[in-house]
């Protein structure tokens, strides 16, 4: 009770969670805010003639407009933003539990087995996540391509743009999956796990010889219900907080991703990507603003949305915060 009094004393608190919640509205309701048609189910819908070469204004099929593609960027924000939201929390969630896991299991038993693990865990914190992403983009690669999968893209370079697979018969279902998965969440997923791995292990390190612990030692239960009982419970509200801001930051790792042409699948990265050279054109600066603007400002928003979610149960769940602010 005493905590939640504490994070919605706030008005910064509040702001957080009412942007959190509208991404989430948006993101359940993207079908009927926006729904799709059926030939192509995707977060790209086109609008009127394709063979317009420039982005056409807010109209009643586009409310914000197109690009010069001829996509409706209205509909690429509201499928965004169910796009952002699964792929945030997706890697994030992967990402905290394998630190947890990581970082509880090596403070507990301690010595090599901790030495180990947290070497491991500064070897991954050294590798660049770019450099992670291309990595893991050429093993898929060159695996599909041992296989016989062969790859070509249809409608240019850009994002966005499609692609079609040559695939062999008799492909296993592995292969199948793997022709079929995106690479940057794996990746991100992998070179994202060892913060959350560091904040437990020293949690679990302070804890595992507090007298509770120890008297249930004596009592004989098991290590593994000390742990899921006892540590990790009370080590994970760090983890919490760097959880609910790496939301947001992973949404903008991904959609940099896709605007740099490196994959990520980021709807409101294609957006990016496709109004670049709209920003300034032969009408003047900002003639074309609704080509960026919606997705640069949906971006900032759902970062800060985050940010100050995370603030907030910093706030609420940081013991040595004692005063209650109205």
């Amino acid at each position: 009770m005493r905590t939640s009094l504490r994070f919605f004393s706030r008005w910064q608190n509040w702001l957080g969670l009412l942007l959190v919640s509208m991404f989430v509205v948006v993101a359940i309701a993207a079908p009927l805010l926006s729904p799709n048609v059926p030939e192509d189910p995707s977060a790209q819908k086109a609008i009127g003639r394709v063979t317009r070469l420039e982005p056409q204004p807010p109209s009643t099929e586009a409310p914000l407009g197109t690009t010069a593609s001829q996509y409706s960027v209205y509909h690429a924000l509201v499928w965004g933003s169910r796009s952002a939201l699964v792929f945030g929390l997706m890697v994030t969630i992967f990402s905290a539990f394998i630190g947890i896991l990581v970082g509880t299991t090596s403070a507990y038993f301690g010595g090599f087995i901790n030495s180990l693990l947290m070497r491991i865990s500064d070897a991954f914190l050294s590798f660049p996540i770019i450099a992670g992403v291309v990595l893991v983009q050429q093993i898929v690669t060159s695996i599909l391509y041992d296989a016989g999968v062969a790859f070509m893209r249809v409608g240019g370079t850009f994002p966005g743009s499609k692609g079609v697979f040559f695939i062999p018969e008799n492909l296993s279902a592995f292969l199948t999956w793997l022709q079929q998965a995106d690479p940057v969440p794996v990746a991100f997923i992998l070179f994202s796990w060892m913060p959350y791995a560091r904040l437990m292990n020293t949690g679990v390190l302070r804890l595992k010889n507090t007298e509770y612990v120890e008297a249930a030692r004596v009592a004989g239960v098991k290590n593994s219900r000390i742990i899921f009982r006892h540590l990790i419970p009370n080590s994970i509200a760090p983890v919490i907080v760097m959880a609910a801001k790496d939301v947001g930051g992973m949404v903008l790792l991904q959609t940099t991703f896709t605007f740099i042409g490196l994959g990520g699948n980021s709807p409101w990265g294609e957006l990016l990507a496709l109004g670049r050279d709209w920003i300034i054109s032969a009408g003047g600066i900002f003639t074309y603003w609704w080509v960026f603007m919606p997705a640069t400002v949906a971006l900032l928003l759902f970062g800060i949305g985050w940010n100050l979610l995370g603030d907030g149960l910093n706030d609420a769940l940081n013991p040595r915060t004692q005063t209650l602010k109205y």
